[in-house]
């Protein structure tokens, strides 16, 4: 994605905002800010499709995680995938804030 301009303040704080309300409302509240804002910034609409990427790659890491707690391995996985999740929601919305595109590692790029 190309970068011509720099995000103007309010389009920075919708897109930091798609993160941290994730942190209390998993799903509803990124969707909603998403929804609102995604036809009027192409800036929030890169995060909004990048969160839900994120968040529909890592519903399926954590299903297999569970599924391998059956031979053990599980119980570890899902600590990881938790912690990734969380380290990477955070560094999204510092990245979001700072006016930067960020790009999630290890997700499915389902959304376009």
């Amino acid at each position: 994605m190309e970068e011509c301009l720099m995000p103007s303040q309010d389009e920075r704080l919708l897109a930091t905002m798609i993160y941290v309300t994730s942190f209390f409302t998993n799903f509803i509240g990124p969707l909603i800010i998403w929804l609102i804002k995604k036809d009027e910034s192409s800036f929030i609409d890169h995060h909004g499709k990048e969160y839900f990427n994120f968040i529909i790659s890592y519903a399926i890491y954590s299903i297999i995680s569970v599924l391998l707690m059956l031979i053990l391995i599980g119980f570890i996985m899902i600590w990881i995938v938790g912690v990734l999740a969380f380290v990477f929601t955070i560094i999204a919305a510092v990245k979001a804030y700072e006016g930067k595109e960020y790009h999630f590692p290890l997700i499915f790029r389902i959304i376009r």
